[in-house]
């Protein structure tokens, strides 16, 4: 049949996606209908990043689906498979392009972030157990809610730029941390942090774009000669301060 000519292809390139193989093997269970449940001949599943969950008939275990895997929105389909533990299928057509058909995805459930054990911080639970359950030697727990407390981490640091006397620049600097961090912008060759008493240089900040992140502009106005030279964002918390540099070519 077409249904095990796909299964078969499945098999043969490694490549293709395991839930999706599932999802073929499902559809020849359900045209087969579900046989007595006997629990001794269920294969073991292995390697199951987001636990397991019972198959369509409810007999035996099989690997869940992960984060942004596609999954089945109800119990009246059983093709792309269930969603593990602190995940849920949603069908999300906020982000749609035009013509595009929304596919429900595994979501997490939490966006609480987490310190792991091993000093990692991560986005939220179902990231961590992913990692935890593909290294399980490592015995990996959860130290505590919240970011692991650690030294700012420059997500987005200023680029070189090159312009033309009488043009504006803008440097920019993105920074994760937590505690929360400071970021400061100096010239080489001056003490002074900007903007100093300089009125055609001005610096901004506010929080985010992500949480634990703070973001830091350095506008100059009306490029000079002698604004040419090397900038650094310093950012800094009470457990370390990091730095990245950018240069200003004027013409």
């Amino acid at each position: 049949s077409l249904l095990w000519a796909l299964l078969q292809l499945g098999q043969a390139f490694p490549s293709t996606s395991d839930y999706l193989q599932r999802g073929w093997q499902r559809l020849l269970e359900e045209g087969e209908g579900c046989a007595e449940c006997r629990p001794e001949e269920c294969p073991a599943p292995r390697g199951c990043l987001a636990g397991t969950v019972r198959d369509a008939c409810d007999c035996c275990w099989e690997c869940a689906n992960l984060e942004g895997q596609i999954c089945d929105l109800d119990n009246t389909n059983h093709f792309y498979g269930k969603c593990g533990e602190h995940l849920e299928c949603r069908l999300d057509a906020g982000d749609l392009q035009h013509g595009e058909v929304p596919e429900p995805q595994c979501a997490c459930l939490s966006r609480l972030a987490l310190c792991g054990s091993d000093g990692k911080t991560y986005a939220q639970i179902c990231r961590f157990l992913e990692v935890a359950r593909a290294h399980p030697d490592a015995n990996l727990t959860v130290a505590h809610e919240g970011p692991c407390e650690s030294e700012p981490q420059i997500t987005s640091p200023p680029y070189d730029t090159w312009n033309i006397t009488g043009q504006d620049v803008i440097f920019g600097c993105e920074v994760f941390a937590y505690p929360m961090a400071s970021i400061e912008w100096r010239k080489d060759g001056t003490e002074m942090m900007l903007p100093g008493d300089d009125p055609h240089i001005s610096v901004q900040f506010r929080g985010g774009p992500q949480k634990y992140e703070v973001t830091g502009w350095l506008q100059i106005q009306g490029v000079r000669v002698t604004d040419e030279g090397t900038y650094r964002c310093f950012a800094r918390n009470k457990v370390g301060e990091v730095v990245a540099l950018a240069s200003l070519t004027v013409f």
